[in-house]
């Protein structure tokens, strides 16, 4: 299997991909598209108060983010940042304004609750 490579990625080329549903207020579009014991890599765009419940890591999770501010328990983690959540570690994952974020799984998360 040769690379893959996404030009233009991090300078706003993810506005050209397609996007399809992921969870409420949640689109993705798969750079990759893993299984149950594979990793993914995907782009996700979060609108205005979109989050993800409360999730156990089961492997490393990897994320940039590329345009506004992702936050969790931990923080607030404007356009640029880098976040990794190592095995064993949970939080849930929430925007005020919307965001959009390059997430790399090793493994698929465990939800554990949804949000109230």
């Amino acid at each position: 299997m040769a690379n893959l490579s996404f030009a233009g990625l991090v300078d706003g080329g993810w506005r050209d991909l397609a996007f399809e549903p992921f969870r409420e207020g949640i689109t993705v579009h798969w750079l990759l598209k893993g299984g149950p014991v594979e990793p993914s890599v995907a782009i996700l765009d979060y609108r205005a108060g979109a989050g993800v419940p409360r999730h156990r890591h089961v492997g490393l999770e990897t994320i940039v983010v590329l345009q506004g501010t992702q936050s969790d328990e931990n923080g607030c983690y404007p356009a640029g940042s880098v976040i990794l959540n190592p095995v064993g570690t949970e939080h849930s994952v929430w925007t005020k304004d919307g965001c959009v974020v390059l997430i790399q799984w090793d493994l698929p998360v465990i939800i554990l609750g949804e949000a109230t």
